[in-house]
């Protein structure tokens, strides 16, 4: 399954990681297909760390309502440049918020701390255009 996570600097393209986080997947594809994402903001965009999207607040402090349990010992447990994981603020406390790694030096620390549950493989320099209150314009789902 991929996705497409289009905004005004460009298209993000997703692969996810269904083996190692199905939970975190399904959850982020069932909020894609019902619209969630569309017009919400990265509202957290640190350079050289990460850019954060996903809250319907555009505060860092709102989610769907719900959370879902952390998948920390897949394959793909490691943040690198591109890697799509969910944010939290402690475990099992993830719902819609997410964040894009920007490399793998300042982000290791994360490892099976945060579920990596993706990684952008086309559009990559798209991430480094984002910029604070940039809006997610839509998210497609792709299922092969």
């Amino acid at each position: 399954m991929k996705a497409e996570i289009k905004t005004a600097k460009g298209t993000l393209m997703v692969k996810f990681f269904e083996e190692d986080a199905p939970g975190t997947v399904a959850n982020f594809v069932k909020l894609s297909k019902q619209g969630y994402y569309d017009g919400l903001t990265f509202h957290r965009v640190i350079p050289n760390f990460v850019i954060q999207g996903g809250c319907p607040e555009g505060t860092g402090m709102g989610g769907p309502g719900y959370t879902i349990k952390c998948e920390l010992t897949g394959n793909n447990q490691y943040h690198d440049r591109g890697v799509l994981s969910m944010a939290h603020a402690g475990r099992d406390t993830g719902g819609s918020q997410f964040f894009i790694c920007h490399n793998r030096e300042n982000t290791q620390h994360l490892d099976r701390n945060h579920t990596v549950f993706g990684k952008i493989y086309e559009g990559l320099e798209v991430i480094d255009k984002i910029r604070q209150g940039d809006v997610i314009e839509k998210i497609i789902i792709h299922e092969d």
